[in-house]
């Protein structure tokens, strides 16, 4: 369920380091900040892709798919991308950072593509 992704690009000097996660194919970015202890997500959307860049911290991921389960813990530098109609619900043991990245925006006129879905087990 989960795809692993690889920056585009990524540099490191003395100065310090520049990661390119993309450069096409996603439409909306966001920033997430989460306080250790805390889960979010529980939910899936019918259209969007979405990926996740951990910047700093930790989490763990839980996935549920036409019955099928998958469990992943991510840290700083892992990037990966959760496809529609799956469902995702993270825990932070950590205070964590990450970037968020839609290939279609989530809210529109028409509507959000967030749908809520209890984890099961």
């Amino acid at each position: 369920m989960i795809r692993l992704l690889s920056p585009e690009f990524r540099h490191v000097d003395g100065r310090g380091s520049l990661v390119q996660l993309v450069s096409r194919g996603y439409s909306q970015v966001n920033i997430l900040v989460s306080d250790p202890g805390v889960t979010r997500g529980g939910h899936y959307h019918k259209l969007c892709h979405e990926a996740f860049y951990i910047i700093d911290g930790k989490v763990e991921v839980r996935l549920e798919r036409d019955g099928d389960r998958q469990k992943a813990s991510f840290s700083q530098g892992d990037f990966f991308e959760v496809p529609p109609y799956t469902v995702h619900e993270m825990y932070f043991p950590e205070r964590c950072c990450m970037a968020v990245l839609y290939d279609c925006p989530v809210e529109t006129e028409d509507g959000r593509d967030i749908f809520p879905k209890k984890m099961e087990g």
